[in-house]
């Protein structure tokens, strides 16, 4: 059994709420809500495609909830791996004041509605065929309801803090989906072939969110309905494109809509992609005559108070010119060749040249000049990309062949990998991947001491490196114990002894460019400690409850050693156990909560000696497992 191994950290599911029509509040009874889309990365998939068809918000204390998005007809699919860490605008709804404590996420569950893609290049030991989609009756979606042909599933989102909406204020509402949720896709192999369990109750969460200006948003794509008549913004209604991808793309038109505010101090980026100019405009004057019913592409950024600029317009009379820029995770990198691959979202390489008038951009929000302004332009800077950035690229010509690159955007610098020699300046980070020319051992400093951070859980500014465990984003430690602690934290490792590889500390890092504490250069912003899959493996030590959880022995497949795996029962950071059951080709997941005596009671009861079992952990120092997610078998055991 195999799960999303290497995915990175959350899926930010976010909806731009503003002041609109709804129901019969005025805007001046209505507050301001941001609320997008976004996720993680993985190696494995190019496709994680879901249709959202609505968001609703539940009172505090009871009442009908509000609905504050509604997907168009059809609804377009949004595949998730492309929103590395973004924020996909959804739209513009209106929101009634109050205190809202939970929201209901509901998701097309037909066969179909989910899909799956295999990466090109997956990992080693990946169960699906790279580059094809999974087939819909192998895609098993858990918690669906409703008739055929009208499937559901709705997920109830308890909200971290409440959240509070008043007349004319602004606020922000973040549900993401966690990719690094070993529990969002769940595959069981059997001589009937490979199943595959998608569940969102558990992967999908609230993290609270506090501004809105460090947000780096995915590029939109839209209409222009109207130019402003001061020429200071233009408002577009979103537009989706098909999927599976016809030729030409054409559009899914959407009754959202959004506007754009031009960059009046430091200067929007328009690109004319049809007459293949550019230049820098402060208000849309220049453009507004021919900007009306034109479609664009927008890379924004949010202002804190839910205003959005337009830091790049790319403008053309055919979506199917807009659409054609590659977005994706970086592939490879030749700097033999001076060629860039980027694997777009239906698992097909895209090679890009690069050359000497190539820009690149590194996605900075919150500074706002810092957002416009190329860190590097020609194919020199070409070596400071790696396997797993995130990218959009626009092309010189998207009809050409081959694509010259003219801006690469970096989206996510992300690296990832074992940790070894960590110390007090920084950490060393080994990557190998199946094309071993990707391969990488980069050594990361951490930021400088100085450096803004976000917030805590309390809303306290961070300065600083801050790290956490991939499960519990809310408990990042930060501050002068960060450091030393995160170097305690990774220097174990966990052998099995006999032909099985010893698990050892992985990590994901997100890391900032020219930092002062690395001047033209990457340091890592965070760090986060990815939960890795032991082997599947058997019990051989039977559950032995503790005073705040217990253990159990694994022995895995090719190992010799018995490694102890130690379970937490305290709320707020409890294992999370699953009961996986395989009966006649349906694969059903069912959480177990470790918090509660029943929870406690059905782990003892299947975790004795000989029960398979699937381990997600953390290595200690002392050789132990510090578990996360725990997966027990019924009915069918899964082929190893």
């Amino acid at each position: 059994m195999k799960t999303l191994r290497n995915a990175a950290l959350v899926a930010l599911l976010s909806l731009v709420v503003a002041c609109g029509a709804s129901n019969d509040s005025s805007p001046s009874q209505t507050g301001t809500v941001s609320l997008m889309l976004s996720d993680s990365s993985t190696e494995d998939w190019s496709l994680i495609g879901v249709k959202v068809l609505s968001i609703a918000l539940v009172p505090q204390g009871g009442g009908a909830p509000v609905t504050v998005f509604t997907a168009p007809t059809p609804a377009p699919v949004v595949n998730l791996v492309q929103l590395d860490q973004l924020g996909e605008i959804l739209g513009n709804v209106q929101v009634p004041p109050g205190t809202y404590t939970r929201a209901l996420v509901t998701i097309a569950a037909n066969p179909g509605d989910v899909q799956l893609t295999a990466a090109s290049d997956p990992e080693s030991g990946f169960a699906g065929t790279p580059g094809a989609p999974i087939p819909a009756n192998h895609i098993l979606v858990q918690g669906a309801t409703g008739s055929p042909g009208s499937l559901t599933t709705a997920v109830s989102v308890k909200l971290e803090e409440p959240l509070v909406v008043t007349a004319k204020g602004s606020n922000a509402l973040d549900l993401e989906f966690d990719l690094g949720h070993p529990a969002l896709i769940v595959n069981h192999t059997t001589a009937a072939g490979t199943f595959w369990a998608v569940s969102f109750r558990g992967p999908l969460h609230h993290h609270p969110l506090r501004h809105l200006s460090q947000v780096v948003l995915r590029h939109a794509y839209g209409t222009v309905t109207a130019v402003a008549s001061d020429d200071t913004s233009f408002t577009i209604t979103k537009d989706y494109p098909v999927h599976p991808a016809t030729n030409p793309e054409t559009a899914i038109a959407s009754k959202q809509s959004l506007s754009f505010l031009a960059d009046a101090v430091n200067g929007t980026i328009f690109y004319d992609v049809d007459a293949k100019t550019h230049a820098v405009i402060k208000d849309f004057s220049s453009v507004a005559a021919t900007l009306d019913g034109k479609y664009v592409r927008v890379a924004a950024r949010y202002q804190d108070d839910g205003t959005l600029v337009a830091v790049r317009v790319w403008a053309s009379a055919s979506f199917q010119k807009v659409w054609l820029s590659p977005e994706g995770h970086v592939l490879h990198v030749n700097t033999t060749s001076n060629v860039l691959t980027v694997e777009n979202e239906d698992a097909a390489p895209v090679p890009l040249t690069v050359d000497a008038n190539t820009q690149f951009f590194f996605r900075t929000p919150a500074k706002a000049l810092a957002d416009t302004t190329p860190i590097g332009t020609g194919t020199a800077f070409l070596a400071n990309l790696k396997r797993g950035f995130k990218v959009h690229v626009a092309v010189v010509d998207p009809l050409a062949n081959p694509l010259v690159a003219q801006t690469v955007d970096i989206e996510i610098a992300k690296f990832d990998g074992a940790i070894s020699a960590p110390s007090t300046s920084g950490f060393t980070y080994t990557r190998s991947f199946v094309t071993p020319a990707d391969d990488y051992t980069v050594t990361l400093p951490y930021i400088s001491s100085a450096t803004p951070n976000g917030t805590d859980a309390s809303g306290a500014a961070i300065q600083g490196f801050k790290w956490w465990n991939l499960t519990f984003p809310t408990l990042a430690e930060s501050g002068a114990s960060a450091i030393p602690d995160f170097v305690s934290a990774t220097g174990g490792a966990a052998s099995f002894g006999g032909t099985a590889r010893p698990m050892r500390v992985w990590g994901e890092s997100y890391a900032l460019w020219n930092d002062p504490a690395s001047p033209n250069g990457w340091a890592a912003d965070f760090t986060v400690l990815v939960p890795q899959p032991a082997p599947l493996g058997v019990v051989t030590t039977p559950w032995a409850a503790s005073a705040n959880g217990g253990s159990f022995g694994l022995q895995v497949a090719g190992g010799t050693n018995t490694v102890t795996v130690d379970l937490s029962s305290v709320v707020g950071s409890a294992t999370l156990v699953y009961q996986v059951d395989r009966t006649n080709d349906v694969v059903t997941v069912s959480p177990e909560d470790l918090t509660t005596a029943d929870g406690l009671a059905a782990v003892a009861a299947h975790l004795v000696a000989s029960a398979p079992v699937k381990v997600f952990g953390v290595p200690q120092a002392d050789g132990s497992i510090k578990a996360y997610i725990v997966f027990y078998f019924t009915g069918s055991t899964p082929m190893i």
